[in-house]
């Protein structure tokens, strides 16, 4: 069995009809631009902003590291604030310390699940703050019909997280647009980058389905991938890999134009949450309660599981075929003597456990066997904060001693 991090692509995904389906938001919004990555839509922005006179920046400390690098590259000051063990902020503290001389309010949406973003919202209108919205990892995820990335003035979107795209980055400005962000000159990213990627993306599909054809191939890719190395071919990367000013300035790919035409859209969230509600409930049966909740209109990027030992524990499920994620064992290290024990705790624990679109019931059955077998989630410990938000989730603690349950209300 093979179960892939991302999802993938089907020769069949680039040659199918244009969907008759409306995307949904953020793609009709009036005013986005598109870029390569998310994180060089973050740099355009925060360009504009401190150009404009908002310089001082309130970021979360729970963060990958790009989105900050990028902040900083496009000369904002990054002040910190504290995210706790439930994934969420301290309201009272975030309104201090926006009141202490705040510009912008940055928050991020975790793996699809909404921060508190309608108070949030309310504390940049009392205080005259700017609010932009991270929504990397919460693509299609809404809050009572109202989706994510609406909220803020400005927003952001990695499409390729959620999607079977090869890349995209997008930018969606609610209010106060700038128009020269909708006409930034952007560079095409290559047939190199696309032709590697979409290959890349192929193998992962049909390894899913044939493992063994699939490493043969993925062995040969990274082949291909050594001897342009030493080709020196330059490539413009994906991905947490780090953040250059140099590579802000491409666009979306063509190819991912292509694909967007043709993706089915309305299947994905339904998808995505089935399957994780699926692995929930047999986790469960395991003694294994889930960290968050599944609350109406979260689209799930990937099932986040309290382990042990986040290293050991990926490199386990890695040998039994499961590509699980180990999410930001670091952040921006010009912030980390500023991260909080909310921050640390989540970085030492939290692993990426893959539900997307692509993934079958056969899958998923294999998935929580391996996890329940290995006993690899974290077990409750005495100086380890528990927050329950119902009895239910109270009482799964308590009895199972197995994990950590953490609800997030919307």
């Amino acid at each position: 069995m093979y179960i892939p991090a991302w999802q993938g692509l089907t020769l069949r995904s680039f040659l199918a009809r244009p969907s008759k389906q409306v995307l949904p938001f953020p793609f009709g919004a009036p005013h986005r631009t598109s870029f390569h990555t998310a994180r060089s839509a973050i740099y355009h922005l925060f360009k504009k902003l401190v150009e404009s006179g908002r310089r001082k920046v309130l970021a979360p400390d729970y963060h990958m590291g790009n989105e900050l690098r990028a902040l900083r590259a496009a000369g904002a000051q990054v002040e910190l604030y504290p995210i706790g063990h439930d994934g969420r902020p301290d309201l009272d503290e975030v309104s201090r310390r926006c009141s202490q001389g705040a510009d912008v309010l940055f928050t991020i949406h975790y793996a699809g699940w909404a921060q508190p973003i309608a108070e949030l919202r309310k504390i940049c209108d009392q205080q005259g703050l700017i609010l932009v919205e991270d929504c990397a990892l919460a693509l299609f995820s809404d809050i009572r019909e109202q989706p994510l990335g609406s909220f803020g003035d400005y927003a952001v979107f990695c499409l390729y997280k959620t999607l079977p795209v090869l890349d995209g980055g997008l930018l969606v400005q609610n209010r106060d647009p700038f128009v020269e962000l909708l006409h930034v000159p952007l560079q095409p990213i290559g047939r190199v980058f696309e032709l590697g990627r979409a290959a890349e993306l192929w193998m992962e599909r049909r390894r899913s389905q044939a493992p063994h054809v699939g490493a043969v191939l993925s062995a040969a890719k990274r082949g291909i991938g050594a001897l342009l190395n030493r080709l020196k071919v330059e490539r413009v990367p994906v991905g947490d890999v780090g953040f250059n000013e140099t590579q802000t300035s491409f666009a979306m790919s063509s190819w991912s134009y292509h694909l967007l035409a043709r993706l089915e859209c309305a299947a994905i969230r339904p998808q995505r949450r089935k399957n994780f509600t699926m692995l929930a409930e047999l986790l469960a049966a395991s003694g294994i309660a889930p960290w968050l909740d599944l609350k109406p209109g979260v689209c799930p990027l990937f099932y986040p599981l309290l382990v042990k030992d986040k290293p050991v524990a990926a490199a386990t499920l890695r040998r039994r075929g499961v590509i699980a994620t180990e999410l930001w064992n670091e952040g921006d290290p010009l912030s980390a003597c500023h991260e909080g024990a909310g921050a640390r705790f989540l970085r030492r624990h939290v692993l990426e456990l893959p539900i997307h679109q692509d993934i079958g019931e056969d899958q998923i059955r294999y998935l929580a066997q391996q996890v329940a077998n290995l006993n690899i989630a974290l077990e409750l410990q005495s100086e380890e904060p528990v927050i329950r938000a119902g009895a239910q989730n109270a009482s799964a603690g308590r009895s199972t001693n197995r994990a950590v349950p953490v609800a997030v209300s919307s």
